[in-house]
């Protein structure tokens, strides 16, 4: 947050957290971005100054681009059009994040956002979504605007009903179905 950069980076493998501070220190974590995902799309606007942080999770390797030469293969490859809907997804996310802040207590919040990583990070199986990714509380934290000892209590209430579980090698598993029936009920 703060460089100068006129670059966009791709992540080619590994997971990446985008953070934004506020001017007392606090993080909010706005994404988790995997392979595949852009990062610093924000200077094409010409804005020179980074308003984010991007942290590697895991093992990463990110591509970089100038601006210009992004510009020039959008124009060049016919890329535009998926470049365009890739950006209007992440502002609908970014959409439904703040909507999730302003109208949902803690509780749902965390249930949402698990909801969301299990979507965009985890691996289907028959009744549940896992995540092997680590995603620390204080992380949760930082996503849904709670506290950590408030999100490990929502996480203990979670796994005891049954909404969420772990696995063998510590793995995050995310029962869909009955976490978004638990989350209903909430209202």
């Amino acid at each position: 947050c703060g460089d100068q950069d006129g670059a966009v980076y791709f992540v080619a493998s590994g997971q990446v957290k985008l953070l934004m501070l506020s001017p007392e220190g606090n993080e909010c974590l706005l994404a988790i971005l995997t392979a595949g995902d852009i990062l610093g799309e924000l200077c094409l606007s010409g804005l020179r100054e980074r308003t984010e942080t991007a942290v590697a999770m895991t093992k990463t390797v990110v591509r970089v681009m100038s601006c210009a030469q992004f510009f020039t293969h959008l124009r060049s490859d016919g890329l535009l059009e998926g470049f365009v809907q890739y950006l209007a997804v992440r502002v609908a996310d970014q959409q439904a994040m703040i909507a999730n802040l302003v109208t949902a207590n803690s509780e749902q919040r965390l249930g949402k956002t698990l909801l969301q990583l299990a979507r965009t990070l985890g691996k289907q199986d028959p009744r549940s979504i896992r995540i092997e990714q680590r995603i620390s509380h204080e992380e949760l934290a930082a996503m849904v605007g709670a506290s950590r000892s408030r999100v490990s209590t929502y996480m203990h209430r979670f796994h005891e009903l049954g909404l969420i579980e772990f696995s063998s090698e510590h793995f995050l598993i995310v029962k869909e179905h009955r976490l978004m029936d638990y989350l209903a009920q909430l209202g």
